[in-house]
């Protein structure tokens, strides 16, 4: 007989298997709703500030025009938009989000690459993180392919 590879004791049991959110999610159980922009002339109403959590409201993929074509499209039915984040002090930052939703963090009409990625702490509600090294200035936080209308978001400055 084959073990299965993933198998029950693999599975996480909340809450009794919840790992503690590192300080820097500290914001994660406290978001306010946001409504993302659809287009480049409504980021300026979609600003996420860094350590800031959000349940970012989308729009249905087909109403974004994204300021980027993404690096992974978004199907017909799924939910998607963007949301402006002025970076002031340079560094690591990593955007985390309920989902597992395609990020693209774009700077100046280019797609950044992430420098690392991986999951939450075990029953966070913390589906992804992708980091970036980020320099001072304005980006544009795109959101892909999400199967929900809402999605629980948030971007914060590594120790």
């Amino acid at each position: 007989m084959a073990m299965q590879m993933g198998g029950p004791e693999a599975q996480p049991v909340c809450p009794r298997d919840a790992a503690p959110l590192p300080p820097e999610l500290a914001g994660w159980e406290s978001r306010k709703p946001m409504t993302a922009a659809t287009d480049g002339a409504s980021l300026a109403g979609a600003t996420l500030a860094p350590g800031a959590a959000v349940d970012l409201v989308l729009p249905p993929t087909p109403a974004v025009t994204y300021v980027l074509r993404p690096s992974r499209p978004g199907g017909s039915v799924s939910h998607g938009g963007m949301a402006k984040v002025v970076i002031g002090d340079a560094g690591t930052y990593r955007v985390a989000i309920g989902s597992a939703a395609w990020i693209d963090v774009v700077k100046d009409g280019i797609s950044l690459e992430s420098v690392a990625h991986g999951h939450g702490p075990a029953c966070s509600g913390v589906r992804k993180m992708v980091d970036f090294a980020l320099q001072p200035g304005s980006y544009v936080l795109q959101i892909v392919g999400n199967g929900a209308a809402t999605l629980p978001l948030t971007i914060v400055k590594l120790p």
